[in-house]
Formats: structure tokens, sequence, C-alpha cells
């Protein structure tokens, strides 16, 4: 008998999806990623004719899944008025080698990334966090605050951005959204905050160190890519650090720029008991999310099995 290629259409995933489900696959993929039976391969940085649209290939497979995602960065798509982000899943059929599903994934992906935010976050941040400092005013921003409100109860939102203007108009959008967020200022929004989150292309860091107070946690979404940074060092022999996974973070993530002593812990093994996250509340705790191709799989899995289950 022959089989049919499964194609997941942009409207369709984009439908299916939602923060609870983002959040149940995310966590399966974190754990999966932290085990011997997984394989994460080297990420592809490439860029298009025009050198400042960039594209990346992220690839994986674990005891059941095979594929890759490719995922764009086409700042060029502003003057045509679409999304500058966009990606696309293929898995495998392992059977015949070939693809056996194509899901497209441009919102999907947000959902993904900020999931892995309110995983490690859930895990990570004390129970009683309520105050969150958001840098970064831009798409994937709005999907971090939304999944963090889905595992806390969130009393306020600083955000921090660059341009006073968008960040006064993003705290409004969120508010729009039911979000209790307010425009804040680097300092002071460090300063109230027991979690952090930063979710830019900063390529320097965006606050100073000592004004990380004891017992906050930080999710550092943004540095994928090489040069890219948003912490500043001196804090990570203050803090205990953790990670998607500990060699491509420090080859393309947040600890690109660590000292090569200090230790990573993949937040995989802390989701499944086998070490320790959080100790004492006054632990200071960093999760750099690099961004790996098992949460773009499980997640996609998730999508086709809905996808099925409405077409019965």
């Amino acid at each position: 008998m022959k089989t049919h290629m499964i194609h997941i259409n942009e409207t369709q995933s984009a439908r299916l999806i939602s923060h609870e489900m983002a959040f149940a696959a995310i966590t399966r993929a974190l754990i999966a990623a932290a085990s011997a039976a997984s394989s994460i391969f080297p990420v592809v940085l490439g860029h298009a004719s025009d050198p400042q649209n960039r594209f990346t290939i992220k690839s994986g497979a674990d005891a059941d899944l095979t594929g890759l995602k490719i995922g764009s960065y086409f700042p060029t798509n502003d003057r045509l008025g679409l999304p500058r982000h966009d990606s696309v899943i293929l898995l495998f059929d392992q059977t015949k080698g070939k693809i056996g599903a194509i899901v497209e994934a441009g919102e999907l992906n947000a959902y993904r990334t900020a999931a892995a935010d309110a995983v490690a976050t859930d895990i990570l941040a004390r129970k009683d966090a309520s105050t969150v400092a958001l840098f970064g005013t831009g798409h994937q921003a709005e999907y971090e605050a939304l999944a963090l409100s889905h595992i806390r109860p969130l009393k306020k939102i600083l955000v921090v951005g660059r341009d006073p203007v968008r960040t006064q108009s993003f705290a409004q959008l969120l508010q729009t959204k039911g979000l209790p967020a307010e425009m804040s200022r680097a300092e002071q929004a460090c300063a109230a905050a027991d979690m952090i989150v930063t979710a830019t292309i900063a390529t320097a860091p965006l606050f100073h160190a000592q004004w990380v107070q004891a017992g906050t946690h930080i999710s550092s979404m943004g540095s994928d890519a090489t040069g890219k940074q948003e912490l500043p060092p001196d804090l990570f022999h203050r803090a205990k650090l953790f990670c998607d996974l500990p060699e491509q973070s420090r080859r393309i993530g947040e600890f690109q720029h660590a000292d090569a002593k200090v230790q990573l812990t993949a937040i995989g093994d802390v989701l499944s008991g086998k070490t320790s996250g959080r100790v004492s509340a006054d632990d200071i705790t960093i999760f750099d999310s690099s961004g790996l191709s098992l949460q773009d799989l499980y997640i996609a899995q998730a999508i086709i099995k809905a996808h099925m289950e409405c077409r019965t």
C-alpha cells in the first residue's frame, strides 16, 4: 500500500498549537535530549543571497524520531509586510528513508521556543516568583510572556527595550492579552524581578550582574549563534547554570561566553530527576536556550497527532 506524505500547512499548525501542548512536548524533548539514545547534530548557520537574510538548519534523532527544522530570519520581509521569522519541520519516514511529514511551523516555532522557557522556569524559579523583567519587544517576547503566565500567576511584567515608543506600545499589547505589563528601565526591572527573560538579538550584555537579586531565575532565549550575547559573564560564577544541551550552548548559545571551567547542567537531567535544580531560595539560576532539533521534532509529532485526531 502506498503511503502519502503528511503535509500540515501554516494555518493548520497555528490553529492546533497551544501553550499547554507545547509545554508537554518540549518537556519530553528536553528529557530526550539529555539521554544517551539521542543524537543532536551540529547546527548549520547560513545566509541567503542577501547576507542579511539568514537561515539555520537543526537536525537530530532519538529512538523514535529523526528529522530537521529549517528556520529563516529575513529582515527584508519588513518591506513586504511579512514576518521576519519562518520555519518548516521535516520528519523522516525511517522505514523508507523518505520525508514522511512536513509541518509548516512559523507560529509553531514561537510556541516551541517560549515553551522551553516555561519548562525551565517552572522547575528552576521559586514557586512564589511573580515578577518578570522582560528584555525584548519583538515577536518572540510576546510568546515568552504568555507562556510564563501559564506556569506562574504573574503580578507584574516589566518590559525593557531600546526604543521607548516601541517599548510602551509592546507593554500595551501585552495588556490587551490580560497581562500586567508596564515599561521599565533595566536596572529597576532587575531589582524588582524574581524572573528575568531575555528575548533579543543582542551581541552584548543587556544588564549588569550586580543588578540581579538573590533568588532570581534567568532565561536567556536569544543567543543561538556565534557572537550573540545577552547576559553578563561575571554573573555566571554566582549562579547555577543550566541549558538545553551543554555542547551546543558552549558553541552557539549564551555560554559561549562562559569560562570553560564552569559547570553546565542539561535541563533534561533536572526534569528527569537525575540531578538537582534550585536548592535554596537564594540561588540564582540561569537557563540558556540555544534551541534543539528534538524540540522541533517532538512538537511536530504532537501537531501531527492532533491533526489526525481532528480528521477521525
